[in-house]
C-alpha cells in the first residue's frame, strides 16, 4: 500500500544525489572558469579609494577561496550532515558539525572580504571597526546562504515525497506525472546552486526562464499543441504557429517578472526576447521531433505486441498437445516397473529424468530460482548422463560442485549450457574423454569451470562446425542479465574446450 504521509519519506535517501552532485561540481568549475576571463569588478573602488590594486591577492585568490569553501559546505551538508540529521544518527555530533561548519564559512569568506573590500579600509576610524563590519556582514551573508540551504532541503525532500507516491498522485492528478516531477527537481537544484554560488542575477535569470520555459512548453505541447496541430494538413507549420503566438503573448509578462530579479528594463526585455526566440527556434522543433519519435515507437511495440500474442498463443497451442501429467504418470508406471524387475539402474533413470521434467515445466519458466535448485539440476542431468557412459574404461567425469548454504538466486538454465555442451563434443564411447566441472561460492560470487576434451567428428557429421548447445544464447543472456556482474572466458582449442564463468549474485 502506497503511503502518502511525509512522515515517512523524510528519513530516506533521496535519489537525485548524482544530478545533485554533478550539478553543484559542474557550476562550481564553471565559476572557477569565469575567474580566469573576468573582469576584475572590484578595480574601480581601488582606483577611486587610491589604493594599489593587485588582481590575485584583491580578487582571484580571495574569490578562488570563497567558491572552493562554500562548494565544499554544500557538498558536506547535503550529503553527510543533512542526511545523518534527518535519520536522527549521532543527532549532537552532526549539530556540532552544521555549527562548525557555517562557523567556518563565515569565518574564511570573512577574511576574502577582508582582501576583495579592502580599498574600504581607509574610510573606517580604526582597523578594529573594518574587521568588525567586514566579518558581520560575511556572518549574515552565511546565514543568508544557510536558510536558503533550509528551504532547498525541504523542497528537495518534498519532492522525493512526490516522486515516491508519483503514480498514487497522477491518479488524482493527471498532469503531475513522476518525469515532470524529476524535471522540477533537476530545475530547482540548478537554480538554487546559481544563486548560491552567485553566477550573477543577469545570467541566473536567463537560465532561469529559458530552462523553466522549456520544461512548460514540453509538457504542454505534448498534452494540449500537438494533439490540437495534428488535425491540421500540415501539422509541424500548425504547432510552430501555436507555439509562436504563445511566446508572443508571454512576451510582456515574461519581461515585467524578469524586472523584479535583474533590476533593469533593458536587460529584463533583452532576456525575454532571447527566452521567445529560443523557444520558437529550438525547444518548439525539438520537442515536435520527440513526439514523432515516441509515436513510431509507440506503433512499433503495437506491432511486436501483436507478433508476441501470435507467437504466444501458438506456442499455448503447442504445449496444450502433451499433457504434462500423463508424462509424469507414464514416467511413474515406468519407475515402478522397473523397480519391480530389480533394475536399478533404470528406476534411478527415470526419477533423475522426472526430475528435470519436473523442473523444466516449473521453475524454467521464472526469473529467479534458488541457485541450490539449478545445482540439482545440473547434478540429475550428470547422474544421467554417468548412467550411460560408466561402462566405458576411456571415459573420465570429475565433478566437485559445492552445496549453496542460504538462499542465493539465479537466472535458471543458465549454468547446463556448458555442461550440455562438454557432453556433446567432449565424450566419445571409441576414444579417451574426459570432463572436469567444477562450481565453488564465495559469498556473492560464483565460480564455475567447465574443462572437456574434444572429440574429431566426421565430415559428414551436420554439427561439425557448430560451436554447442545454447552457448550463443546464454552469452546473450548473461549480457543482458547480469551486465557488469560476469566475466565469462572460452579457451577452444583443437584438444580441448575451457570455461570460466565468474558470476556477482
Amino acid at each position: 500500500m502506497n503511503d502518502m504521509t511525509l512522515d515517512t519519506h523524510i528519513a530516506k535517501p533521496v535519489q537525485t544525489v548524482k544530478v545533485e552532485f554533478w550539478a553543484a561540481t559542474a557550476i562550481f568549475v564553471s565559476s572557477l572558469f569565469s575567474l580566469f576571463i573576468e573582469y576584475s569588478p572590484n578595480e574601480y573602488e581601488f582606483m577611486q579609494a587610491g589604493v594599489l590594486y593587485n588582481y590575485y591577492e584583491h580578487f582571484f585568490w580571495p574569490q578562488l577561496v570563497r567558491y572552493t569553501c562554500i562548494y565544499l559546505a554544500f557538498l558536506l551538508l547535503n550529503f553527510k550532515v543533512v542526511p545523518r540529521l534527518m535519520r536522527k544518527e549521532a543527532v549532537w555530533w552532526h549539530t556540532l558539525l552544521l555549527v562548525l561548519t557555517f562557523v567556518g564559512v563565515g569565518l574564511l569568506t570573512g577574511i576574502t572580504d577582508t582582501y576583495y573590500k579592502g580599498h574600504q579600509l581607509f574610510i573606517y576610524y580604526s582597523a578594529e571597526a573594518f574587521w568588525t563590519d567586514i566579518f558581520q556582514g560575511s556572518f549574515q551573508n552565511t546565514l543568508w546562504l544557510l536558510l536558503v540551504f533550509g528551504f532547498y532541503t525541504f523542497i528537495k525532500y518534498v519532492a522525493h515525497y512526490l516522486l515516491e507516491n508519483a503514480t498514487a498522485i497522477q491518479s488524482r492528478y493527471h498532469l503531475v506525472t513522476q518525469e515532470l516531477i524529476t524535471v522540477a527537481i533537476v530545475w530547482l537544484v540548478t537554480v538554487f546552486i546559481m544563486v548560491v554560488f552567485n553566477i550573477g542575477d543577469n545570467e541566473t535569470a536567463l537560465w532561469a526562464i529559458i530552462s523553466l520555459n522549456a520544461i512548460v512548453l514540453y509538457f504542454g505541447s505534448f498534452r494540449y499543441l500537438i494533439p490540437a496541430a495534428r488535425k491540421a494538413k500540415r501539422q509541424f507549420l500548425a504547432y510552430q504557429a501555436r507555439v509562436l503566438l504563445i511566446q508572443v503573448l508571454a512576451f510582456v509578462p515574461v519581461s515585467l517578472l524578469l524586472m523584479v530579479a535583474v533590476h533593469s528594463e533593458d536587460a529584463a526585455f533583452e532576456i525575454s526576447f532571447f527566452n521567445s526566440l529560443f523557444q520558437f527556434l529550438v525547444t518548439g522543433p525539438i520537442t515536435w521531433l520527440i513526439f514523432k519519435r515516441q509515436l513510431a515507437g509507440k506503433e512499433e511495440m503495437f506491432v511486436l505486441k501483436k507478433e508476441l500474442g501470435n507467437s504466444t498463443a501458438n506456442l499455448d497451442f503447442l504445449r496444450s498437445q502433451i499433457n504434462p501429467h500423463f508424462l509424469f504418470n507414464a514416467l511413474n508406471t515406468l519407475y515402478g516397473t522397473a523397480l519391480q524387475e530389480n533394475s536399478e539402474r533404470t528406476a534411478q533413470g527415470i526419477q533423475m529424468l522426472g526430475d528435470m521434467m519436473r523442473f523444466m515445466l516449473h521453475e524454467n519458466h521464472q526469473q529467479k530460482i534458488l541457485l541450490s535448485r539449478e545445482i540439482e539440476y545440473m547434478r540429475n542431468y550428470i547422474d544421467l548422463q554417468l548412467l550411460r557412459t560408466s561402462a566405458s574404461p576411456n571415459i573420465s567425469i570429475e565433478t566437485k560442485i559445492e552445496d549453496v548454504v542460504g538462499d542465493k538466486y539465479i537466472a535458471p538454465m543458465l549454468l547446463i549450457p556448458f555442461i550440455e555442451n562438454a557432453f556433446k563434443h567432449g565424450i566419445s564411447l571409441q576414444h579417451r574423454s574426459w570432463i572436469r566441472i567444477t562450481l565453488h561460492m564465495d559469498q556473492d560470487k560464483l565460480y564455475f569451470d567447465v574443462y572437456n576434451s574434444k572429440q574429431n567428428k566426421s565430415e559428414q557429421d551436420p554439427e561439425k562446425d557448430k560451436s554447442g548447445i545454447g552457448l550463443k544464447n546464454v552469452k546473450q543472456r548473461l549480457e543482458h542479465l547480469y551486465a557488469g556482474k560476469q566475466e565469462l572466458i572460452i579457451r577452444d582449442t583443437p584438444e580441448e574446450f575451457f570455461v570460466h564463468l565468474t558470476l556477482q549474485l
